[in-house]
């Protein structure tokens, strides 16, 4: 996550026999666009639900972090559909270095909340 904008999923695929989900592990990361068909439930639930997550941790006032991520456990099926809990959230050790293409938009997202109330002749 930039600020409140998915950018990527990744899930965590443990090697065959193992239980970690690390690199070092290694286990695959297989990367889906937030938009990915397969996860529309979970990003629904989530996209609905942050607020709620936001409150509960009693930082409902507070800004988003710039990055930051979130781990999801599947939960048990409902009337038949999926449901999710939370694992972690992560804002204070975000690895990115698999993800350095995604640089310009973390830049581009520091600058807006860096500048916010600063006028800019750029």
């Amino acid at each position: 996550m930039i600020g409140d904008k998915p950018i990527e999923l990744i899930h965590k695929k443990p090697k065959a026999g193992g239980i970690s989900a690390t690199l070092k592990s290694g286990a695959r990361y297989v990367r889906y666009p937030p938009t990915e068909q397969k996860f529309k439930l979970l990003m629904s639930y989530f996209k609905k639900d942050l607020p709620n997550l936001m409150e509960a941790l009693g930082i409902g006032d507070q800004p988003l972090p710039l990055i930051w991520t979130v781990d999801f456990i599947p939960g048990p099926q409902k009337n038949g559909l999926d449901t999710f809990l939370v694992g972690e959230f992560n804002c204070s050790c975000v690895g990115i270095t698999k993800q350095l293409n995604l640089s310009s938009l973390v830049a581009r997202a520091a600058v807006k909340v860096c500048g916010s109330g600063i006028k800019s002749k750029l």
